[in-house]
């Protein structure tokens, strides 16, 4: 029979897992929002075109990452707090 340690330590590595996806989802979501918002006043080398490698689409790779940095720094001193 399982210890009641053991079986939080199982449930709590789930959570921080969906956590984690959660977070990634929410940094790509928000950063592809926050690029084709301000797309159209970017200059044309930033600009992203289909099925191209381009300054635009590592623009975009850069807010994504942005924004999830904020998050995990957001959570961590949400972390930190509680």
């Amino acid at each position: 029979m399982r210890g009641r340690e053991e079986t939080d330590s199982e449930t709590s590595g789930w959570v921080s897992t969906a956590r984690r996806w959660a977070e990634y989802l929410l940094a790509l979501l928000g950063g592809n929002i926050v690029y084709l918002a301000i797309e159209p006043q970017l200059p044309t080398p930033f600009r992203h075109r289909m099925f191209q490698v381009d300054l635009g689409l590592a623009l975009d790779f850069l807010i994504c990452v942005a924004l999830y940095g904020l998050i995990r720094l957001v959570r961590g001193s949400d972390d930190r707090h509680a």
